[in-house]
């Protein structure tokens, strides 16, 4: 698994909780380090195990931990450049849900190994959706979940989202829009703001 995957939790736990826990929870993975390097692959083995242990340190349960990791990586101020990405897949929310089957392609222009589990996006009205999610990532689904939450508000949309559970091997996120134009949106201009 790719380095950028391990480093985004390591990443949520010191940014939320400081970096004695996470410390504390590479010491209980029995990782042999503590940091992990952004741009080398690792052993598909560790991700229970380092989400384990992340959750016994922080006393939280899998899949709330895993939503609040998807929350962090399109709304916390370091990781910009991901909702921007995720911008980019459309100019409304619902353009955006129709790009995830796409998400892999856009990932690799940014990094070229980077294989994500995978996504498809089944459409059954105008406001009802469901994301099948692979889980070779741990809790995928739950990612999934906390990214599409942030990016509603993002888009200024409410939408009721839930795990619907799913075939073995994969997660089933249901998606509702209640209300497209719910509130107003966070700005996001194409070109990058200048300093």
């Amino acid at each position: 698994m790719h380095g950028l995957i391990y480093r985004a939790i390591q990443c949520f736990v010191t940014d939320s909780y400081g970096p004695e826990k996470w410390a504390e929870a590479a010491t209980l993975a029995d990782l042999g380090f503590v940091e992990f390097e952004s741009m080398l692959i690792y052993d598909d083995a560790l991700a229970p195990t380092v989400v384990a242990a992340v959750c016994a340190v922080l006393e939280r349960n899998e899949a709330d931990l895993m939503e609040d990791v998807g929350t962090y990586l399109v709304s916390h101020p370091k990781t910009e450049g991901l909702r921007r990405l995720m911008r980019f897949g459309g100019v409304t929310f619902v353009e955006l849900l129709h790009s995830l089957d796409d998400l892999q392609d856009r990932a690799q222009l940014a990094v070229s190994d980077l294989i994500l589990p995978h996504i498809e996006l089944h459409e059954y009205s105008a406001s009802r959706f469901s994301l099948i999610c692979g889980t070779t990532i741990p809790s995928f689904g739950h990612v999934m979940m906390g990214l599409l939450r942030s990016m509603a508000d993002d888009y200024g949309v409410l939408a009721l989202l839930e795990i619907e559970g799913g075939a073995q091997g994969m997660e089933t996120v249901s998606i509702t829009l209640v209300e497209t134009e719910f509130a107003e949106g966070r700005r996001f201009a194409l070109g990058a703001h200048a300093l």
